[in-house]
């Protein structure tokens, strides 16, 4: 079954790079009590997610804060070591995003978000989404973006929709 508005977002445990090596993330520790963007998509350093969907969050980011969004959280299905390299090379944790991995998918499937592209070699891999979550619960969601394209779930589309 597939996420939708009004609905809780399942309890999951994420990965990303501490000072000591990949920590587990409790996601529902970083949505309780807090307004939090969350988009996913198909994996990190691939084409359209490096060119179009990150980026979109970098930039609007400023104007999610103002609109009272405690963090911006980016997950993929990847390990956490290389999520962490792709928040290093695109700028993305300099800039403020969180970038978390879902290395089994576990959580991707849990909200209905996976999905397989053979002739790209993808495999168990997100679709492309982004929701706005209010502590725990789904207010806003976009997905539905063609493959290759990133408008439907871009940071300026989930913006103008707040």
């Amino acid at each position: 079954m597939t996420i939708k508005t009004g609905d809780k977002v399942p309890a999951a445990t994420l990965m990303q790079m501490g000072d000591k090596g990949p920590q587990s993330v409790d996601l529902a520790a970083k949505l309780t009590g807090r307004k939090v963007v969350l988009f996913g998509l198909p994996g990190a350093f691939t084409g359209t997610c490096t060119t179009a969907h990150l980026p979109s969050f970098m930039r609007t980011k400023p104007q999610f804060d103002a609109k009272g969004v405690d963090e911006i959280i980016c997950v993929s299905v990847n390990d956490p070591f290389v999520m962490k390299a792709w928040a290093d090379s695109t700028g993305a944790g300099e800039a403020g995003l969180t970038l978390l991995a879902d290395p089994d998918a576990s959580f991707t499937k849990a909200i209905g978000m996976d999905f397989d592209a053979p002739p790209a070699g993808l495999f168990g891999r997100s679709k492309r989404f982004a929701m706005l979550v209010d502590n725990g619960v789904v207010s806003v969601l976009h997905d539905g973006d063609k493959p290759g394209e990133c408008t439907v779930a871009s940071g300026e589309t989930l913006l103008d929709s707040m």
